[in-house]
């Protein structure tokens, strides 16, 4: 009852990337102590904060003289010089014990400076404390002070420099243009275990050639134009094998059927099928579907959810309009959901329509197993203004516009929980 396949496209557009990179620097300043009197003590600056901000600069006693006083934190007081000037004390003065604070607190440098006999060089000035790490900057320790001069020898504060703080630049993913919104459902929990599928049954077999039979889900109905193809069912096992040859449009499916007492969907409570099925053959280049089919009535309505083909999906059923909230994802794949109006080839379910339409729930990715959540395609359809109607059928399907080959159906197992 269908046309040709085509082709099915989706598009999608790379956004660009944006990259930012954010950089710092540091500097230092230099503090001198006087000449004669062994340099009065300098005083440190503050220590230079984190993230790129600046060191502080950071002095040491001068040289010579008694014993220098003991800094504080923030500020490294050196000991005063002796009377003489160009002759160096007897011991250096003792640098600050304790570094400023940058970021965290840093342990400043103890300050040796041995004076020499006359214009002794001054004193080593003390290493910085480490500076605090402030986002990712480093923090670089001051250089060590210069070595005094002859008179009364002048000890240069050594200079930290704030380390620079570069944030790691940051490169934004591409990001594909959003498609169309669509409907999403969760989907049903199935038993089924599609790495280790069921082997097909081997006693309890019935050939049919036409018409149906069965009851509850093991319902079975074939048809076809030409009449060269056999359905094979299987005793108390929800499972089937189809065969074509060369047969027009062939159909054999399995499932409930409820054409002597058609209701509303919901009266059937939530519906799933589990199938497993593996192809043989062809279709003669014409259209094939795998996946669940029915037909309902006021108004009549011919319905697929196709999940496998002969062809690559998706399929196209030809002159197909997507319904307003298409597409659909769930059971782990996307389906365009689509309407197309028909006269089919072998008639109708509904008493002699002379055109009906038909829905389509069609996956975007060939899978020959799994479990379709029937009832949630029912809802897309309808919150997009596509009713049902009363349901006839709910079956496991193949259907192929010629060629020749099989269908062996493991799983054919449709339910309802009430």
């Amino acid at each position: 009852m269908k046309p040709n396949p085509h082709a099915l496209k989706t598009t999608g557009v790379l956004a660009s990337t944006l990259t930012a990179i954010a950089l710092a620097s540091a500097c230092a300043g230099q503090l001198t102590s006087s000449g004669d009197a062994g340099g009065t003590s300098g005083t440190g600056a503050a220590a230079g904060s984190g993230a790129g901000g600046h060191a502080g600069a950071s002095t040491t006693g001068g040289a010579g003289g008694g014993t220098g006083g003991t800094g504080v934190a923030g500020q490294a007081t050196g000991g005063t010089g002796g009377t003489v000037s160009g002759t160096g004390g007897t011991t250096g003065g003792a640098g600050g014990t304790t570094g400023g604070s940058s970021g965290t607190t840093g342990t400043g440098g103890t300050t040796g400076g041995t004076s020499g006999g006359v214009g002794g060089a001054g004193g080593t000035g003390g290493t910085f404390g480490t500076g605090g790490t402030s986002l990712g900057g480093a923090s670089t320790g001051g250089s060590g002070a210069m070595g005094g001069a002859a008179t009364g020898g002048r000890a240069a504060g050594g200079r930290g420099a704030g380390g620079a703080s570069s944030g790691g630049a940051a490169t934004g993913g591409t990001t594909a243009m959003a498609g169309s919104s669509g409907t999403g459902a969760a989907g049903a929990t199935s038993s089924l275990d599609c790495t280790n599928v069921p082997a097909m049954p081997t006693s309890g077999a019935s050939t049919h050639t036409s018409g149906q039979g069965g009851s509850d889900n093991l319902a079975w109905q074939i048809w076809s134009n030409a009449g060269s193809g056999q359905l094979i069912t299987y005793s108390g096992v929800p499972a089937f094998s189809a065969s074509w040859n060369n047969s027009g449009n062939y159909l054999g499916r399995l499932g409930f059927e409820w054409g002597n007492k058609p209701q509303m969907y919901t009266a059937f409570g939530t519906i799933t099928a589990d199938f497993a099925e593996k192809l043989s053959g062809n279709s003669g280049n014409q259209w094939s579907y795998v996946g669940i089919y029915g037909w309902s009535n006021n108004p009549c309505i011919e319905w697929y959810i196709i999940d496998d083909s002969f062809s690559k999906m998706p399929v196209n059923p030809g002159n197909c309009t997507n319904m307003s909230n298409s597409p659909l994802t769930v059971d782990g794949g996307t389906y365009t959901m689509c309407v197309r109006n028909t006269s089919g080839t072998g008639g109708d379910r509904c008493g002699g329509a002379a055109s009906w339409n038909q829905y389509y729930s069609i996956r975007h990715d060939n899978r020959s197993c799994g479990t379709i959540s029937v009832t949630e395609h029912f809802k897309a359809w309808a919150a997009a203004g596509n009713n049902l109607g009363n349901l006839l059928e709910v079956k496991v399907l193949l259907e192929v516009g010629g060629g020749q080959g099989t269908a062996d159906f493991s799983v054919a197992n449709v339910q309802k929980t009430m």
